[in-house]
């Protein structure tokens, strides 16, 4: 396996998406809007759709969290334009993307559980568990002590989102609750096979330089 990465969805999103974000950034930014302010709205929002998710509501529960997903990148472009992007700003923008992921995992948990789905309720929390784990091994690549850059996987970040708006937003407008059970078993086997994937691409990258 060749320890050059790849570039990943986020990676090209980014890209497709760099010029209005930035744009979207300078303007907030001669408005005084503080990023730190957008990331916590945005976990505000993905709070209050995880409730909705929680409670069964699942349409307008994905509608919440879709209009959620532009603060995640807003705030770094607002960061950008104002010249703050400090280190603090990266680990609290990453620490809330982990309460995000939690807030979503725990609903569908909860859901279940409610619904006596305890075999459901355990895919949720595997991909709970493989959504963590993801982010976990790449920033232990990154220390300076190992020092690989760790990006690769089938299921980054982008991906996870992308599944769960589908399958809560089907879920509600079809009302086919199986929509749901897909989902949530795409996402376990997909987390916890990126987890490895970064795992083995780490290793790798170890070997070939000799540590």
């Amino acid at each position: 396996m060749s320890d050059k990465p790849s570039l990943t969805l986020t990676d090209r999103l980014r890209t497709i998406t760099a010029t209005p974000l930035n744009q979207i950034g300078i303007l907030l930014a001669r408005l005084g809007v503080h990023p730190d302010l957008i990331s916590i709205t945005g976990l505000i929002l993905v709070g209050i759709a995880s409730v909705m998710i929680a409670d069964g509501l699942f349409l307008i529960g994905g509608v919440v969290l879709f209009l959620s997903l532009p603060l995640d990148a807003i705030d770094g472009a607002v960061a950008r334009a104002m010249k703050r992007t400090s280190v603090f700003g990266m680990v609290l923008d990453s620490t809330l993307d982990r309460y995000a992921d939690g807030f979503i995992f725990a609903s569908l948990s909860y859901y279940f559980a409610v619904q006596d789905r305890f075999d459901m309720m355990a895919f949720a929390l595997m991909a709970l568990l493989g959504s963590f784990l993801v982010s976990y091994v790449r920033a232990r690549a990154d220390d300076a002590k190992v020092g690989v850059a760790t990006k690769v996987g089938i299921f980054t970040r982008v991906e996870r989102v992308l599944v769960i708006l589908v399958m809560t937003l089907a879920t509600g407008l079809l009302n086919q609750p199986v929509i749901l059970d897909i989902g949530v078993i795409i996402l376990a086997i997909g987390t916890n096979v990126t987890a490895f994937q970064r795992l083995i691409f780490v290793y790798t990258a170890l070997k070939n330089r000799g540590d």
